[in-house]
């Protein structure tokens, strides 16, 4: 059955409020999932599993979250910024996520900004429609 998509932000928001102990009011479209909801890398492992029960839908952790592989790719990382290889690898993984801020200065250390309520939302929706 199809969802609408104020169906899947308000199920995204009870998974991320039972993950990771926040508030309803705090998990707002924009929240980013580090700097404003306090999630630490080993919380994402628990979110995919969340998503993956509350939707039935199955959810590759580095799909979802792909900075850690991508830190550890020398190829795609240079002087703090990711290449433009980097960033190529960036788009095809996160074709949810609007890259156009951070392309201009992209910084590994502004990645965690990029992983918004927003975005789980849209790669849910995707998900959900492709299937």
């Amino acid at each position: 059955m199809a969802m609408s998509r104020d169906e899947i932000v308000q199920k995204v928001q009870e998974v991320l409020v039972d993950a990771l102990g926040v508030d309803d009011d705090e998990v707002t479209p924009e929240a980013t999932l580090m700097g404003d909801l306090g999630a630490e890398s080993i919380d994402f492992l628990d979110i995919v599993f969340r998503l993956e029960k509350a939707f039935a839908i199955k959810i590759q952790r580095e799909d979802l979250f792909p900075a850690e592989s991508l830190m550890n790719d020398a190829e795609l990382i240079s002087n703090g910024k990711l290449t433009e290889k980097g960033l190529a690898e960036l788009r095809a993984r996160l074709p949810q996520t609007d890259l156009t801020a951070f392309e201009a200065d992209p910084d590994v250390n502004k990645l965690a900004d990029l992983f918004t309520v927003n975005v789980i939302v849209n790669y849910v929706e995707r998900n959900l429609n492709a299937a």
